[in-house]
C-alpha cells in the first residue's frame, strides 16, 4: 500500500476514534466535575485497559484467517459501519435528524449524577457511569482499529493513530475544561463515513477478486473516496429539496 492508501487509513482511523473519544470525554468530564475526579478517572482507566486487551487478543488472531476471506469479512463490516455513519450524517445535514449536542449530553449526565446524590471520593455509580461511557464508545474505536488495521496489515499503525487521537482529545479536553461542543462533529462523522465506506468497498472487492481499473490500490481508494463524497453531497441536496417541497406542500 502506497502513501495515498496509508493517508486514507490514518485519516479514517483518526477521525473515527476522535469522534467516539469526544463523546466519551464528555461523560468523563461530567462525572469528574459532579462526583469527583477519582471515580471518573478510575472508571475511564479500567475501561481503557479492557479495550486495549481486546485489541491485543483479537487483532493478531485475525491475521491467521486466509487473506481473501479476511478482506471480504472486514470489507463487509466496514461497509455496514460506513453506511450507517453516512446515513446519520446525511440526515443531520438535511435537518431530518437532530445534531448530536455535546452540551445536552453533558447536562444530562450531570443531572443523572445529581439525582443519585453523588458525593466526592470513590462513588460506585459515578465509576460505573464513567466506565460505561468510555467502554461503549471505545468498542467502536476497537472495531475500527482492528478491522482497518488488520485489513491493511497495518494494525500497529492503526493502533498508534488511535492512541494519538486519544492523546489529542484528552489534551484538548483538559485545556478547554469543558465538553467539546465546538468540534464540528457531524462533518467529522460524514468524513469517517465516506472513508470507511470507500475502504469497505475496496477490501470487499479484493476478497471477491475484483480487478480494479488502474491497477493501483492507491488510485482506486482515492477514486472511491471521491465517488462516495459526490454521492453523499448529491443525496444531501436531493433530500433537502424533497424535504423543502414537502413542507411547502403542507
Amino acid at each position: 500500500m502506497g502513501a495515498s492508501g496509508i493517508a486514507v487509513l490514518v485519516g479514517a482511523v483518526f477521525l473515527a476514534c476522535a469522534v467516539e473519544m469526544v463523546e466519551a470525554l464528555t461523560i468523563v468530564l461530567a462525572v469528574g466535575k459532579t462526583s469527583g475526579w477519582r471515580s471518573a478517572l478510575e472508571g475511564a482507566g479500567v475501561a481503557l485497559v479492557l479495550l486495549a486487551l481486546l485489541v491485543v487478543i483479537f487483532g493478531p488472531s485475525l491475521v491467521k484467517v486466509p487473506i481473501e476471506t479476511l478482506r471480504l469479512i472486514i470489507g463487509s463490516v466496514l461497509l455496514v459501519f460506513g453506511m450507517q455513519w453516512l446515513r446519520k450524517a446525511i440526515l443531520r445535514a438535511t435537518g431530518l435528524k437532530a445534531l448530536h449536542d455535546e452540551d445536552a449530553a453533558y447536562a444530562a449526565a450531570v443531572s443523572e449524577l445529581r439525582a443519585t446524590n453523588a458525593r466526592e471520593g470513590r462513588d460506585r455509580f459515578a465509576f460505573v457511569m464513567a466506565f460505561k461511557g468510555v467502554f461503549l464508545e471505545g468498542l467502536e474505536v476497537v472495531i475500527t482499529v482492528v478491522t482497518l488495521g488488520t485489513s491493511a496489515h497495518m494494525l500497529g499503525l492503526a493502533s498508534a493513530t488511535a492512541a494519538a487521537a486519544l492523546v489529542i482529545v484528552v489534551v484538548v479536553g483538559v485545556v478547554v475544561a469543558k465538553q467539546l461542543s465546538s468540534v464540528p462533529e457531524n462533518a467529522m462523522k460524514m468524513t469517517v463515513g465516506v472513508l470507511t465506506t470507500a475502504y469497505g468497498t475496496f477490501w470487499a472487492g479484493e476478497g471477491l477478486h475484483v480487478r480494479w481499473p488502474g491497477g493501483s490500490s492507491d488510485v482506486m481508494l482515492l477514486v472511491l473516496v471521491a465517488l462516495y463524497s459526490l454521492i453523499t453531497f448529491g443525496l444531501i441536496r436531493v433530500t433537502r429539496k424533497v424535504a423543502s417541497n414537502l413542507v411547502v406542500a403542507q
